[in-house]
């Protein structure tokens, strides 16, 4: 297994609220080594690190991009996340998107509905 220092994961919805769940995925992912990259368009810092506005202004290419917002809001970055080559997209509880979900397939990434916050706790992130 690929060590989580060597693998960059996008928390796309991430928030400085520690009530939320994108909040505590920052925190978790951290603290498992992954290199992370917040992304809210006008939080300014999760944990000490800086969160980018956009997709746009990460090099395409990371390992995961774990989703935090309703389709209603990730639906418009549709052309982003696909520019970013993700090599999966993980939709937590609330953030399926059939749409965006065609999309990834017809480019060949994979996606799935589960929670990042489970898949670090029992050690299969």
């Amino acid at each position: 297994m690929t060590n989580p220092a060597e693998r960059t994961v996008v928390v796309l919805g991430a928030s400085d609220r520690t009530d939320r769940y994108s909040n505590r995925a920052v925190k978790e992912l951290l603290a498992h080594g992954f290199k992370t990259i917040p992304v809210h368009p006008t939080v300014k810092t999760v944990y000490g690190l800086p969160v980018v506005p956009n997709l746009d202004s990460i090099s395409p290419g990371v390992d995961t991009l774990t989703v935090y917002v309703s389709s209603q809001h990730a639906s418009p970055m549709k052309e982003s996340i696909l520019k970013l080559k993700p090599k999966r997209v993980i939709f937590n509880p609330g953030a399926e998107n059939e749409e965006l979900e065609k999309a990834l397939d017809r480019e060949g990434i994979p996606w799935m509905h589960t929670c990042s916050l489970v898949l670090l706790s029992t050690g299969r992130f």
